[in-house]
């Protein structure tokens, strides 16, 4: 390979005329531009392609099954406290306990009632006499009402007769009233289960004296467990109610529910609503268990990438978008739902050129290869270098 050499590194007769001096000038500057222009070559071949080779996939549209991802705790369908009317009574037998499934009407607790059967049989000895008093005061009545009629008998004697009546139906329906009292009272010294359901609390022992109103137990009732499941409020307008979901808890086996009502309201804090869903009976779930739950809202039109295209900075999920000039940018995108293979994003456009292989060495900005086989889209073909102009050797 020839080196540059200056002219001036050479020397020349000086006898040799001034045409020939003037031809040798001309061969060695010839000489020195062919060994600048190899030596030029020879630094543009030597000098490394930094471009990475990547595969590259279009962002294509798809209609896609929907699905609602949300958690929460497990709770009653409806919680129903079961108290004491009456008060003041011990309780002597307890029937159930916590865990026990009980029927509408069934006796839960009984207290004792020594005192109220007393009083029922007072009150039904009240209500005998009375109507025997209104029995009597009857028959005055008509017998004065007959005598009146003949003229044996004064009309303030009719009167009294007839207040005399009256006095004693009065007392007779008072005497009821007594004795209706008195059953319901000793008809709620044996407590019942207002519902059918399952007890998940009992707070009380055998012994205790009961006050009015005192919570003893409390009910699910029917059994019926559903999952307070929290939604993003961006998700929330794609549920409805009659919607399936999958039920999954580390505690519990997988079930499944269906929506039952979307809650209208949204945390002004949290930006969540509620979806109530009913669970299957004999799930295995506990009311105060953390749930997740896969909703089943439909379908929809979603941008689809490769998921290996899907990478992550600052955490924040985004995508390499190939542009102009084959530069890359990193674009922020939402995953909404992915696969081993597929996932749907927003934040992009459907068509754009994204990086699959080669995606997690790349900076925004960067200059990429498109490997063979991918769909590339042809790139314009670069226009043709200038030649260098040839300037004219002036000559003397």
């Amino acid at each position: 390979m020839l080196s540059a050499i200056p002219p001036s590194h050479f020397s020349f007769p000086k006898h040799l005329p001034m045409n020939v001096l003037r031809s040798y000038a001309i061969l060695l500057t010839c000489l020195s531009a062919v060994s600048l222009a190899a030596c030029g070559e020879k630094e543009v071949k030597e000098k490394p392609d930094s471009s990475i080779t990547v595969s590259v996939a279009d962002a294509s549209t798809a209609t896609l099954p929907f699905k609602v991802v949300a958690s929460g705790n497990v709770s009653a369908w409806e919680e129903v406290p079961v108290g004491a009317e009456t008060g003041g009574l011990t309780a002597v037998s307890i029937f159930v306990d916590e865990g026990s499934y009980v029927r509408q009407g069934q006796p839960l607790v009984q207290m004792n009632d020594a005192l109220l059967q007393a009083q029922l049989r007072q009150q039904q000895a009240a209500v005998q006499t009375a109507e025997a008093n209104a029995a009597r005061d009857n028959a005055a009545l008509a017998r004065a009402q007959e005598l009146k009629e003949r003229g044996f008998l004064s009309q303030a004697s009719l009167d009294t007769a007839l207040a005399n009546q009256r006095a004693s139906e009065a007392n007779l329906a008072s005497a009821r009233a007594g004795l209706a009292e008195t059953r319901t009272r000793l008809s709620q010294a044996t407590i019942r289960a207002p519902v059918s359901g399952q007890i998940i609390s009992r707070s009380v022992t055998k012994g205790q004296i009961i006050a009015a109103g005192t919570e003893l137990f409390r009910m699910v009732r029917d059994g019926r467990l559903e999952l307070d499941a929290q939604v993003p409020e961006t998700q929330l307008g794609a549920l409805r109610a009659g919607q399936t979901a999958a039920i999954t808890s580390s505690q519990a086996a997988p079930t499944t529910g269906t929506v039952r009502i979307v809650t209208p309201e949204v945390d002004a804090q949290t930006r969540l609503g509620v979806a109530r869903i009913s669970l299957a009976s004999g799930s295995g779930l506990k009311p105060g268990m953390f749930a997740r739950a896969e909703i089943d809202a439909g379908t929809r039109e979603a941008t689809v990438v490769p998921t290996p295209a899907i990478l992550y900075r600052d955490n924040k999920a985004g995508v390499f978008v190939v542009g102009t000039g084959n530069k890359v940018s990193f674009v922020p995108v939402r995953v909404i739902q992915r696969n081993d293979t597929q996932s749907s994003v927003e934040g992009l456009n459907a068509g754009a050129r994204v990086v699959v292989e080669g995606a997690g060495f790349l900076n925004t900005g960067d200059t990429v290869k498109i490997a063979a086989g991918t769909n590339a889209r042809p790139a314009a073909a670069p226009a043709p270098a200038a030649a260098p102009a040839v300037r004219p050797q002036a000559t003397n």
